[in-house]
């Protein structure tokens, strides 16, 4: 590895203003899991890490009122798999955070560190899509919400501008009514990237099997993870019998744009 400078701040601010007086090379570390491993590679090179696990209250999952939950960027992947609060109100990110990596991985890896690294293979980004959550931002003018749907620009990229973090992300109350599900194929489960992964909400309006909300979002088969809107449409148009579900399924496959590469082929 090369030389670099490291620092642990003791606050957002002061992290805030490490990363922007240090530059474009300068990475926030928090779990380290993918970071690393891409320094070792040699992928990034970076002049300066930014430690942020001394920040207090980054890693607190929490109630908000009556109005939803908090998960702070820095909480632990297994943090999540195994919280009675997210289990009882939004079960399918814990469905997601135990299909993620290895329980050593699960450990170490945050929240914020899998969703900022863009990877068109989250696996936690289908199940924050269809739950409509919020990212929580700071940086140097303030803090601001940013619909998870809106925050990935491309693989690797996000919304993020010089010296911003993710604080937080927060989960509205799920509707009435509503279940979700997140199903990924790998080659080797867990311990693997998704080759697909797949969240789906629906929410029963009460009559005739139909449904009066549906979300669908896809990961590794696009640039970025996103919500398949026509398959939506699909499911909205009428009861939910095997006839409209597979035509869904054809339909959330061709919204696909899966490339070949070194884990699948796009055929």
């Amino acid at each position: 590895l090369k030389s670099f400078s490291y620092f642990e701040p003791a606050n957002i601010t002061e992290a805030i203003k490490i990363l922007v007086e240090q530059g474009s090379k300068a990475y926030p570390l928090a779990g380290g899991t993918d970071l690393l491993v891409r320094m070792k590679r040699g992928d990034i090179t970076p002049t300066a890490l930014v430690n942020l696990k001394r920040i207090k209250g980054l890693d607190q999952i929490k109630k908000q009122s009556e109005k939803g939950i908090s998960i702070g960027a820095l909480t632990s992947i297994s943090a999540i798999e195994h919280s009675p609060l997210i289990q009882s109100s939004h079960p399918v990110l814990v469905e997601a955070a135990g299909l993620l990596g290895s329980p050593s991985i699960r450990n170490l890896g945050t929240l914020g560190g899998n969703i900022g690294r863009a990877s068109p293979a989250s696996d936690m980004a289908p199940s924050l899509i269809v739950l409509q959550a919020r990212v929580v931002i700071e940086g140097l003018k303030g803090k601001k919400e940013l619909d998870i749907e809106d925050f990935f620009l491309g693989p690797g990229a996000t919304a993020l501008s010089k010296g911003d973090l993710i604080i937080s992300f927060f989960l509205p109350e799920r509707a009435p009514n509503s279940a979700a599900v997140y199903l990924k194929l790998g080659r080797r489960e867990g311990l693997d990237c998704a080759l697909v992964g797949v969240a789906v909400l629906l929410a029963l309006s009460g009559k005739n099997n139909e449904a009066r909300e549906a979300r669908v979002a896809l990961s590794a088969v696009a640039p970025v993870p996103f919500r398949a809107k026509k398959t939506e449409e699909v499911l909205l148009s009428g009861p939910l019998n095997q006839e409209r579900i597979k035509k869904a399924a054809k339909i959330a496959a061709e919204e696909s744009s899966p490339i070949t590469d070194i884990r699948a082929t796009d055929f």
